[in-house]
């Protein structure tokens, strides 16, 4: 690109904002000039708005800008949004309305109807789904990026799509960061497992359902499988794994899964979009892999990792996925997502 296209933040001090910030450093495309937040963090300048809980510091190309209020007005065209499910329903509809690309890691619009909820590797055609919120009068729109644990779910479940999936049941051993700041009690999660997430399972079966399902002109055909999740907060940083049964309407041999999973890329790398990892999907040998420590951080966060497949005497084949939950599941998703919008000439005025 000759020019790259000025984006804000929307939420920019709290946990998800932050990552934004971290992911767009040095991004080819996309050049971070504005933020917004709460009142109370309007008016200050970023670095005294808040208080930086990654790694390192606030950059200070970013640090210096002055925070405004999450109201339209000067923000730029394309934002990115890591706002509170609280308030995100009613600021991501004004800003869409006012003309705003809003590309949304909160939950709120996912299941909308007229709202694409992408894995650009799965369901680009989704996409198109931006077309019907013309009917809703904005002049802008809203795409949105699954939840966290799904995300790893689908990228794991996306190969097998082919031989027709019938029954997912799928755990999650999600890490601490998915909870945001200052998250779950350390005398409740060290050396503990708290097998329960408000909201989390069910969201995970729908969403499934709908990313894996067929774009019918104007609207969503849900994967017709029957899926269901366990959910478990445990003591690990960074990186949701997640280990699945799966059930296809005609068992493939075991060769034919690994040789899908081993050839798997979608238009993200077809494209070879900024933040779009070589493979998406990458297959580990090892019997104790892949593992959140040794493997998160790997293709900068946005790859998936796939490993032990193998017959399952309940349904027909188990594996285990793991995928960075801060990056492939909110930050670098989202990006990614506008990066797609910006290859099928979606963010031109």
């Amino acid at each position: 690109m000759q020019t790259r296209i000025e984006v804000g933040i929307l939420g920019a001090t709290g946990m998800v904002g932050q990552h934004f910030i971290k992911f767009l450093q040095g991004h080819p495309w996309f050049d971070l000039k504005w933020l917004g937040a709460s009142d109370r963090s309007a008016g200050k300048k970023y670095r005294d708005a808040m208080t930086w809980n990654l790694t390192g510091v606030a950059p200070d190309s970013v640090a210096n800008l002055t925070v405004e209020e999450c109201k339209p007005g000067n923000a730029p065209m394309l934002l990115f949004s890591a706002m509170d499910a609280s308030v995100a329903t009613e600021i991501e509809r004004a800003f869409a309305e006012a003309g705003h690309v809003v590309v949304s890691n909160s939950k709120n619009h996912r299941m909308e109807r007229d709202v694409p909820l992408l894995v650009p590797e799965i369901n680009p055609d989704h996409l198109q789904l931006v077309e019907e919120q013309r009917g809703r009068g904005w002049k802008g729109r809203i795409v949105t990026n699954p939840n966290c644990a799904t995300v790893a779910l689908t990228m794991g479940l996306a190969p097998m799509k082919q031989f027709g999936i019938t029954r997912v049941v799928a755990t999650t051993m999600q890490a601490i960061s998915g909870a945001g700041y200052p998250g779950v009690a350390s005398m409740d999660i060290v050396g503990n497992v708290i097998p329960f997430i408000g909201g989390e399972e069910e969201k995970i079966e729908r969403e499934t359902q709908k990313i894996l399902g067929e774009f019918r002109g104007s609207h969503i055909e849900p994967l017709a499988a029957k899926v269901s999740a366990h959910c478990n907060r445990v003591p690990v940083v960074d990186g949701h794994t997640v280990t699945v049964s799966v059930e296809f309407s005609s068992k493939p041999p075991a060769e034919e899964l690994r040789a899908a999973i081993d050839g798997f890329i979608g238009v993200p790398q077809q494209r070879r979009l900024p933040s779009a990892p070589l493979r998406p999907v990458v297959y580990m040998e090892q019997a104790n892999r892949p593992q959140p420590r040794k493997d998160a951080e790997r293709d900068r966060g946005m790859a998936a990792f796939v490993g032990r497949l193998r017959e399952c005497p309940a349904l027909d084949y188990k594996f285990v996925v793991l995928a960075h939950n801060t990056v492939r599941g909110a930050a670098g998703a989202a990006v990614l997502n506008a990066e797609l919008m910006q290859s099928e000439g979606m963010l031109e005025r």
